[in-house]
């Protein structure tokens, strides 16, 4: 494993150098330091960043072999965003230049890309001008640029149909699982060990909620978002309970979207499907992540090829209408044989969007965790895959409308949801582009309230264990008081 180190002369912008360092050496074990810092540890790669009054400089070394130095002129601590952004271009252009790669999102390393030319537009820059400066200010090749400034059009042009400054969305976490997948990160809870504490989690879910329609009883509810874990883990009355405790606690006047995750396909029934028809459900997801039946069992999950099929199928003909299906590319032992199977698999059943998402190895997955048993597999992405993904949502008519990318993600690419015209999830755009408040219910869940137009967000978080979430509601029922009251003045 390379050992790299980055050596700062003050602490300012550690987490930019940090990511673009990662990027660039995604296997490479990254340290941080000050140049005041007694450190002995020698490394094959070492970054050297000064910043001074009028410039910032690098030097780069391998081997203790100076094979990059350069300064370069700013303004350091008079325009915070100017100098991040002249220190990015550095630190990319210099990386570039000693590794002889590219990243697709170039200097960029945040979670929202599309946040840049989705406010340029609001400000009326033209398309053909958004798309010069993301390459010449960040490096974004030409492929990501258009893709960026095409999901921020669409994003517009969905969002123009909402009020959502005056309104609010809701979500709901049901944090139990049949079983934790390999690569998995959120807060589930294994159904099989938390199934005789479900009725008491519904008991505080549905108080809460209760809470949050009383409190917010003046604005409008635009959307309402039921994830997790895995909503169809409930039983049937279970899941009837909550989805009508929502329809009677909730304004739905103002609702455009309603979406019950029903993810797993080993979760899913008849009898649950019925169940969602019930209510005034508009959009539902069903789950396969991959179409292949040996990557199903390498990472956890516990349902077939066929049980995807079957399902799907099944929620066609009880009438659903707009079901998203999502895929992940990156899985261990999957390359491009693989993937293009997947798609061939998905493109015959034809869902309504579609979501690519990019692996991303964080830190509390077994699959990182234990990453030493899957050595000897291949984690496989690039650019080659993610167009062929992009060629598959296309001949099913399904358009990109929304983006975000993730920390230690494969091949440094992003996750991208497709839809067709009129299909587009509004809920994944709003929480994204943080363009409106949102309340969550649930362990683990997060509220994020929006202020000044997406200039100030502020969260508050609910614990994600499920037994401090039933003991500990009246104390997380006082810190959504405190938040909704700030919001509402």
């Amino acid at each position: 494993m390379l050992n790299i180190g980055i050596r700062f002369n003050k602490k300012d912008f550690e987490y930019d150098v940090y990511s673009l360092v990662k990027a660039f050496y995604p296997q490479g074990q990254v340290q941080m330091y000050y140049e005041d810092e007694e450190n002995s540890q020698e490394y094959q790669v070492l970054l050297l960043v000064t910043y001074s009054d009028q410039e910032i400089c690098l030097e780069i070394q391998k081997e203790g072999t100076r094979v990059f130095y350069r300064q370069t002129a700013v303004e350091y601590g008079k325009d915070r965003k100017e100098t991040k952004n002249v220190l990015k271009r550095l630190v990319y252009e210099a990386l570039c230049e000693i590794t002889g790669h590219t990243l697709p999102w170039g200097n960029l390393t945040g979670i929202r890309p599309t946040k840049i030319p989705t406010k340029l537009l609001e400000e009326g820059w033209k398309n053909v001008d958004i798309a010069e400066y993301l390459r010449n200010t960040y490096g974004v090749s030409k492929e990501k640029t258009a893709l960026a400034v095409a999901i921020a059009n669409r994003e517009k042009a969905v969002l123009e149909q909402l009020d959502y400054e005056k309104g609010y969305s809701l979500y709901v976490g049901i944090p139990f699982c049949p079983s934790i997948c390999l690569y998995c990160s959120f807060g589930s809870h294994p159904l099989e060990r938390w199934k005789k504490r479900v009725d008491e989690y519904l008991d505080a879910l549905c108080r809460e909620l209760s809470f949050i329609a009383e409190a917010m009883k003046g604005r409008s509810l635009n959307t309402v978002y039921i994830g997790g874990g895995t909503p169809t883990t409930l039983e049937p009355e279970q899941l009837r309970r909550l989805l009508g405790h929502i329809r009677d606690t909730f304004d739905f006047s103002q609702v455009k979207e309603y979406t019950v995750e029903a993810g797993r396909p080993d979760s899913i029934t008849l009898e649950k499907l019925q169940v969602i028809r019930e209510f005034p459900v508009t959009r539902i997801s069903v789950n396969p992540q991959t179409m292949n039946q040996k990557t199903l069992d390498i990472i956890g999950r516990k349902h077939t090829v066929e049980d995807t099929v079957e399902i799907f199928r099944l929620a066609r003909e009880l009438g659903f209408d707009n079901i998203n299906m999502d895929l992940i590319i990156g899985l261990p032992g999957e390359g491009k044989e693989e993937v293009e199977h997947t798609l061939r698999e998905i493109r015959k059943l034809h869902p309504d969007s579609l979501t690519i998402h990019s692996l991303a190895l964080k830190r509390a997955t077994r699959l990182n965790l234990f990453k030493d048993q899957y050595r000897e597999m291949s984690f496989e992405n690039s650019q080659e895959i993610m167009e062929m993904t992009q060629e598959c949502a296309r001949d099913m008519g399904l358009n990109p409308y929304y983006l975000y990318r993730q920390k230690n993600i494969a091949g440094n690419f992003e996750n991208v949801g497709y839809a067709e015209v009129d299909k587009e999830g509004i809920y994944n755009i709003l929480i994204m582009e943080e363009k409106q408040t949102i309340l969550a219910a649930g362990a683990g869940a997060s509220t994020k309230f929006v202020f000044q137009h997406g200039e100030r967000i502020e969260r508050v978080e609910n614990v994600k264990d499920v037994n401090q979430y039933i003991e500990r509601l009246d104390e997380m029922l006082e810190r959504k008081r405190a938040g909704i009251a700030a919001y509402l003045e």
